[in-house]
């Protein structure tokens, strides 16, 4: 992985599993978990300083996002960690902080998602949109704005796309690991 920085951060390593792509101007610090054929692409920054942060199979985080998570607190002592499930996908320059990404969920372009959030499978949240704290999207569903909030119902279709991306990101994160050892 040449060109990512991997910090460990008071005993805690960051754990990447061997068929992950993590592009290189990425840094990964603490308590961070990487899944089988997750994609991190460039300039990203995945901070688990302060708590835990995972990442699950081929979920795709596009470049120069931020994820982070919160500390404990009294009232919430597991804190917020940020754990994001198998087949996400994250656009460009988004924020996740503290939050819960199901399998399947999607997270657009420039969006944040702030601590104590949630977004179920198969649901979207739009570019640029900003899911303040302690909201749910339920599965199937599209929010959209700053602050987000429910626009409608997703069409089969554009479920469709969304699973279908997942594969074609996997695909682009072996063509570029490949570029990269050539």
């Amino acid at each position: 992985m040449a060109g990512v920085t991997l910090i460990a951060f008071e005993g805690h390593a960051p754990q990447v599993h061997s068929t992950a792509f993590v592009a290189p101007g990425s840094r990964l610090i603490g308590r961070v978990e990487i899944g089988a054929e997750a994609s991190i692409w460039y300039n990203c920054v995945l901070r688990g300083d302060v708590n835990q942060i995972r990442i699950g199979a081929r979920t795709n985080v596009q470049d120069g996002t931020v994820i982070h998570c919160d500390s404990p607190q009294p009232g919430r002592e597991q804190g917020w960690p940020t754990l994001i499930g198998a087949d996400v996908l994250i656009g460009h320059m988004a924020m996740v902080h503290g939050c819960i990404l199901h399998d399947r969920a999607f997270v657009g372009l420039g969006a944040i998602v702030m601590n104590d959030c949630e977004i179920e499978g198969d649901a979207m949240l739009a570019a640029g949109a900003m899911l303040t704290p302690g909201r749910k999207i339920l599965s199937g569903q599209l929010w959209a704005g700053r602050p987000a909030k429910y626009v409608r119902d997703l069409r089969p279709e554009e479920i469709a796309d969304m699973r279908a991306g997942i594969a074609h990101y996997v695909g682009n994160a072996r063509r570029h690991a490949a570029a990269l050892e050539g």
